[in-house]
């Protein structure tokens, strides 16, 4: 489909709403979680809660969202998707319960599915090869611009006007977007005219379900209670069972012939690998500074600015290398200073250092810019352009998942080496007079912590190697070479 210059960029520009509201609005629910649970007279549990669904739906909906842009169209779910979300958000304002924030948070995550899983296949179809790259790399400046602008939105708005205006902020931005998609954004004919495979989904999603309530909740059961255990069992069979179905379904949810593209495979290996080590690093540092040094949340907010400020410059830039020399090798050079950057960090003493923080954060700031862009365009470049929907979905799937068993892992981790709960009551806001006992406990936590999540950024590094080793077209399809 052949689309004007000019009208590229105004597709660009919608797109990339959904990126920087979704992140926008995790971040200021963050924020905003002990005056929410203090106005609504939340349990710990039920608090963390009202993160938790947003995560649960918008991971467990990808997958069939994604095949729902392939057979209704992109910009019809799009735009489903939008609408859900900002009606969502508003409600989430108004609920007087945390039951009804629940619920609402619940349809926030599956609008939010929705219009994630869309955006990248309208990038893909919107813009030639040879500009995917800086395409992707603007969309993740609006992701990155969300999250930078979080906490300090945040901060603002529950101070002036409560914990209900994060909300309420959110939904003009959201209107403007759903009226300019229905302007700018043209309808795509659906190339698949197919039935949706609910027992596919149903077996799925509670499998993944499953999965994102045990690693939410193992650390209050115990990793080796017979409740944890039987729900990983639960879970492992569900998927099982999954896998059967797709294989007899006449219309897959979820295509699993696309596994047999070699790089798209490695390439959610890499995904897989490099969210898991990636989203450890924001939990470790608030166990820190906050637990370990006594940092206010102001003070251990501005030292995490530099994770973000520099991607706003270095993910145009990372677009336009991948474009010009291939993704792979700015994957291995991204994961490498990310890897070496964690190490770093793995070393952070008693005493702040400003420059043994901010230093390796800046690193991981700007690899990241230079890599995720390449990232994203070595995995949905490698699947058909007809199953860009499934393959997208199963992209941010992955990385869904891997952003709830990084932040499981991380407790893990600390629980593990502080041998008590110190991890979970400093980020629950309680029991700072226990942290302060421990400092040396904490300190060696989270420096054993960013050590072992290194270890992942060394496999995407490995695996990244894979997809410098070129491929030849035979009759059958593509093979290594050599």
């Amino acid at each position: 489909m052949a689309i004007k210059r000019s009208g590229q960029w105004s597709i660009l520009l919608v797109v990339t709403l959904v990126s920087f509201i979704t992140n926008l609005d995790a971040t200021i629910v963050v924020n905003g979680l002990p005056p929410l649970m203090e106005d609504l007279h939340l349990s710990i549990g039920t608090g963390m809660w009202t993160i938790t669904s947003f995560y649960i739906t918008s991971t467990v909906f990808l997958l069939p969202s994604g095949r729902w842009s392939d057979m209704f169209g992109t910009k019809r779910i799009f735009l489903w998707g939008f609408a859900l979300f900002t009606i969502a958000t508003a409600f989430c304002g108004m609920s007087d319960s945390g039951a009804a924030l629940i619920g609402v948070r619940l349809l926030q995550g599956a609008g939010a599915a929705m219009a994630m899983a869309a955006s990248t296949p309208i990038l893909i179809r919107t813009f030639p090869p040879n500009k995917i790259g800086f395409a992707l790399g603007i969309n993740n400046i609006a992701w990155v611009t969300g999250s930078l602008l979080g906490p300090v939105v945040g901060g603002v708005l529950i101070g002036e006007f409560g914990w209900r205006s994060m909300f309420y902020a959110i939904v003009p931005i959201g209107i403007v977007g759903l009226v300019a998609g229905i302007v700018i954004l043209e309808d795509d004919q659906s190339s698949e005219k197919t039935k949706t495979d609910w027992l596919g989904v149903l077996t799925y999603g509670t499998g993944l379900t499953g999965l994102l309530i045990v690693l939410s909740e193992a650390q209050t059961w115990g990793w080796v209670s017979g409740r944890t255990l039987g729900l990983f069992a639960a879970v492992l069979f569900l998927w099982i069972v999954f896998v059967f179905i797709e294989q007899k379904a006449k219309y897959p949810l979820f295509h699993l012939g696309l596994l047999a593209y070699r790089n798209y495979t490695i390439g959610l290996g890499i995904t897989m690998s490099y969210c898991v080590g990636y989203f450890s690093i924001t939990i470790l540092l608030t166990l820190y500074l906050q637990g370990a040094l006594h940092l206010s949340s102001l003070e251990s907010g501005l030292l995490l600015i530099p994770l973000s400020v520099p991607q706003l410059f270095t993910a145009p830039f990372g677009g336009r290398l991948a474009d010009r020399i291939g993704p792979a090798k700015m994957i291995v050079l991204g994961s490498f200073l990310i890897g070496l950057s964690l190490l770093m960090l793995g070393q952070l003493g008693p005493k702040l250092s400003n420059i043994a923080v901010i230093v390796p954060l800046l690193i991981i700031s700007a690899a990241t810019g230079l890599s995720w862009p390449s990232l994203a365009k070595a995995v949905l470049s490698a699947a058909p352009q007809e199953q860009a929907g499934s393959a997208s979905g199963m992209f941010w799937t992955v990385y869904n998942m891997c952003r709830a068993i990084s932040q499981a892992l991380a407790l893990a981790v600390v629980q593990l080496v502080a041998k008590s709960d110190a991890a979970s009551q400093l980020l629950f806001s309680a029991g700072s007079k226990e942290l302060g006992q421990s400092k040396d406990v904490l300190i060696q936590a989270s420096n054993t912590g960013f050590r072992f999540f290194a270890a992942f950024l060394a496999l995407a590094v490995v695996l990244g190697l894979f997809l410098l080793r070129p491929q030849h077209k035979t009759a059958r399809g593509w093979t290594n070479s050599g």
